[in-house]
């Protein structure tokens, strides 16, 4: 405790009092991430407001050997910004707010604290659309979506948020700064530093400030339903719609277990078709309707749709979302065991009914529903844990889905991170030798290893 006093006291003088909160005066929201996983008091939270003010809190620590948290929006689903007692959290909460939008270069400079919600409404003031769009868009900040690189509805048109990012500026461990703010597209100067922190979950630096890519605003656009007679069918209909009438913003699959689920909740359960398809999926697109009406006339043709419904209305189309937006209702009305994995998208559909066989042999009788975005190969398993033996076996339960994963080629997290929660099951999709090398550079960046310790490798 003398050694934290004297950091703390450092801290606060390098920061001011109101910067350094301790004790009953912190937020419980410091404690955990959405998933509530082992909530923590940490020893203090940092609320800086500028970038140096983060470059001093880091150089104390780093010195101190004094273990960092970086937190942004607490809504990561793996643990990442999760502290121990021990730990000071960083809280990038207060570096907040739009610096520049340049409509010429089509980029918006913004702080690290800044939430998704405001980025988008900011771009869309100017004319342009940010496309990184998440269900936690009003509480998320870039810092920690650009930490994570962060997924959402439109990858399959937009790309990752690595694909967004054209700069960065990122505090190290020992407080070096380092400038890698850039506008273009084009720029072959070397490495490309900033790729290091883009999915490196605080790992590697702390995010200060972010440059990102806007996006033309798409027009209106169109929601179809369609129901198919297997997965093949998705697969083919997603590459006619490409080269019909372009990507699609979104495509959005949803096997019958999860569609019979989303129709159940909703507020006036009645099914805009027959339940009984295996499969559905909701595209949304901003080609020209009757584009995509000639499309959809020519999938069904082909017999890769089986029944339709074209959105007549934004009205119907929020309907038809409603359906698929059901996740949010999980926590409420299950006990959810939830994945985020990717895989070859030919091999989605033989993984899903991999899963489904191995966790009814292992678990009669259990239930699972199966969703995502399989344009950009991730797709979203969860188990209900009230459908289990008590108290439910999470950690077998883990194994058997990640050990599939490997088996398939996949990757065990698509765009969550990695964290706390699929630390151990990294190996299945991260070679020896390759997790080897994210050491090497983890003790590059950190090699006293105060940020974020425990997460990703361990």
């Amino acid at each position: 405790m003398p050694h934290l006093q004297q950091t703390l006291e450092q801290l606060r003088a390098a920061l001011g009092d109101a910067a350094v909160v301790t004790g009953a005066a912190i937020n419980q929201r410091h404690y955990s991430d959405w998933t509530g996983h082992a909530p923590a008091c940490p020893a203090a939270v940092l609320l800086p407001r500028r970038t140096e003010d983060v470059a001093a809190a880091l150089r104390i620590c780093n010195a101190a050997r004094q273990t960092i948290v970086p937190q942004g929006g607490m809504t990561g689903l793996a643990g990442g910004a999760v502290p121990r007692e021990t730990d000071i959290a960083l809280s990038l909460e207060r570096m907040h707010g739009i610096e520049e939008i340049d409509p010429a270069a089509a980029a918006i400079s913004v702080w690290a604290g800044t939430t998704l919600q405001e980025i988008q409404h900011a771009a869309l003031d100017a004319g342009f659309l940010f496309p990184l769009d998440l269900g936690a868009r009003g509480s998320c900040q870039i810092g920690g979506n650009i930490a994570t690189n962060a997924g959402g509805n439109a990858v399959i048109r937009y790309g990752m948020t690595r694909d967004l990012v054209l700069g960065l500026e990122v505090v190290l461990a020992d407080g070096r700064v380092l400038n890698l703010l850039n506008k273009m597209i084009k720029n072959n100067c070397g490495y490309d530093l900033k790729q290091c922190f883009i999915g490196s979950e605080g790992t590697l630096g702390v995010i200060t400030r972010a440059i990102l890519k806007l996006a033309p605003l798409p027009g209106e656009t169109t929601t179809l339903l369609c129901a198919l007679p297997d997965y093949a069918s998705a697969v083919s209909l997603l590459r006619r719609v490409q080269r019909s009438v372009g990507t699609p913003q979104a495509y959005e699959l949803m096997w019958q277990d999860f569609f019979c689920l989303g129709v159940s909740w909703l507020e006036s359960p009645v099914a805009p078709m027959s339940l009984d398809y295996p499969l559905y999926v909701l595209l949304e697109s901003a080609a020209a309707r009757e584009r995509l009406e000639q499309a959809l006339e020519d999938a069904i043709n082909a017999g890769e749709v089986v029944d339709a419904v074209l959105a007549s209305s934004q009205a119907q189309a929020h309907a038809l979302w409603k359906i698929r937006e059901a996740t949010g209702e999980f926590p409420l009305r299950m006990t959810p065991l939830n994945f985020d994995v990717s895989l070859p998208i030919g091999q989605i559909g033989d993984f899903a009914e991999l899963c489904r066989q191995r966790l009814e042999q292992r678990w009669p009788g259990n239930r699972s529903v199966y969703f995502g975005h399989i344009g950009d190969r991730n797709l979203h398993l969860t188990v209900d844990c009230d459908s289990l033996p008590q108290p439910a076996p999470v950690f077998e339960i883990e194994e058997l889905v990640y050990t599939a994963v490997g088996e398939l080629g996949g990757s065990v997290s698509a765009e969550h991170g990695i964290g706390l929660l699929k630390r151990d099951f990294l190996h299945h999709s991260v070679s020896h030798e390759a997790r080897q090398a994210m050491q090497q550079l983890k003790d590059c960046y950190d090699p006293n290893g105060i940020l974020n310790p425990g997460k990703i490798l361990g």
